[in-house]
């Protein structure tokens, strides 16, 4: 795979959460997806994935890329994630890393401060 085509999956994989389109969202994702939002427990697998974003309940989101890398099939991306959540916002800055397999994400890792998303949440 080149560079620039695992940069493209992930580009429209963060516009697909920009839009809220979770068929998007989970279709570019392999059925054994490995999610870790690393202060947090893993999630693996795509039903598991599925589960964890209706939990989510999130009603707006939107992935700013600031910087983005490829090496092959693994893409870094350094990022602002804003979302709403029972309608407070909630911004974070996010380190990701993505490795794409057959033309899908197969890891997802994102590394952030815990304190400062949780200091923002809802409740």
């Amino acid at each position: 795979m080149t560079d620039t085509a695992a940069i493209t999956i992930v580009r429209d994989f963060c516009a697909a959460w920009d839009r809220m389109d979770w068929d998007a969202v989970t279709a570019a994702l392999s059925d054994d997806i490995f999610y870790h939002n690393i202060p947090m427990a893993p999630v693996e697998g795509i039903a598991a994935f599925k589960a964890f974003l209706t939990g989510f309940a999130v009603s707006a989101a939107e992935f700013e890329i600031h910087h983005i890398a490829g090496n092959g099939n693994v893409v870094m991306t350094e990022r602002t994630d804003r979302f709403l959540i029972a309608g407070k916002r909630v911004v974070i800055r996010v380190m990701g890393v993505f490795v794409i397999e057959g033309g899908k994400i197969s890891q997802w890792r994102d590394y952030f401060d815990l304190a400062e998303f949780a200091s923002q949440m809802p409740g």
